[in-house]
């Protein structure tokens, strides 16, 4: 008998969730589909970026108020369960933050991965999704980590020897990671500019997208045609993190958005199953699917 189809992402930050995969989520969580949520900190380290709601009041239960962003979030996008493994934000690196034995950055990677194991076995994903080997663009130490995490996760998590009191053995079939391609990026730049309007991306940003574009690693294209207005809102119930008004989050009607690149991006990490490159479906060659 074929597992129910489950997805699990891990992530690093309430906000990450809405702003990377989203879409994905949703669609197939309409499908029937059911997604985890693992978010491995509380986002402490953050700062108010939404003027707007930047009182001292706010300043004040900042973690807790993120934590309640990403609640409403996940609500939105559809996910069925979230998980916190509850690490402190690891901040930036050369920060006091940084040196405290609580946080993501400093956990003991074998402490890190039977947590996110334990998960996993018990929810029986056949996909997972995290973020890539390559980080240049965006060396957050946390998400650093949540890639070194998930791999070895992925690897772990089927083999009988491994923690066996972390739940009976559960092999995923497909790991892959999020991106944001260059394809994309630069449609929206060049639509702003057709349009008249003022783009968000200056040179220095688009210098960084093409050194670092994985555009030729990307396997899988997901349509999340009728699921973008899910990110916009997602993006927006995280209101300390996301301005609604952000030219860069959104600047450009969502129609417009679709119009351009109506896709969420992955790259194909490792593959258990036979499936044909390029992919449509994150579960393709997945049995049941």
């Amino acid at each position: 008998m074929n597992e129910p189809l489950r997805l699990l992402c891990v992530h690093a930050h309430p906000d990450d969730e809405a702003s990377k995969g989203a879409a994905t989520v949703a669609r197939y969580a309409a499908e029937g589909i059911p997604s985890t949520l693992v978010c491995c900190t509380g986002g402490e380290a953050g700062e108010i970026l939404n003027e707007a709601v930047d009182t001292p009041e706010n300043r004040a239960r900042l973690s807790e108020l993120r934590l309640e962003e990403l609640a409403a979030s996940v609500e939105i996008i559809g996910y069925d369960r979230l998980e916190l493994l509850g690490y402190h934000d690891s901040g930036m690196p050369d920060t006091p933050v940084n040196e405290r034995a609580d946080n993501f950055w400093n956990a003991p990677l074998d402490e890190a991965t039977e947590a996110l194991v334990q998960i996993v076995r018990r929810d029986r994903p056949q996909v997972i999704v995290t973020y890539a080997d390559d980080q240049r663009n965006y060396a957050h130490p946390d998400h650093l980590k949540v890639h070194e995490v998930s791999v070895a996760a992925f690897v772990r998590a089927g083999d009988p020897e491994w923690c066996p009191d972390a739940g009976d053995p559960w092999t995923p079939s497909k790991l892959y990671y999020s991106t944001w391609s260059k394809r994309r990026m630069f449609a929206l730049h060049h639509r702003f500019l057709e349009l008249g309007i003022e783009s968000p991306f200056d040179d220095e940003w688009l210098a960084r997208v093409e050194e670092f574009s994985q555009d030729d690693r990307i396997t899988t294209q997901v349509d999340v045609a009728g699921f973008y207005g899910v990110r916009e809102a997602a993006l927006k119930a995280h209101a300390t993190q996301v301005a609604p008004d952000s030219p860069f989050w959104f600047g450009l009607p969502g129609d417009e958005v679709v119009g351009l690149h109506p896709w969420d991006d992955y790259i194909l990490a490792e593959s258990r199953v036979p499936t044909a490159l390029p992919e449509d479906d994150l579960f393709a060659g997945v049995a049941g699917r």
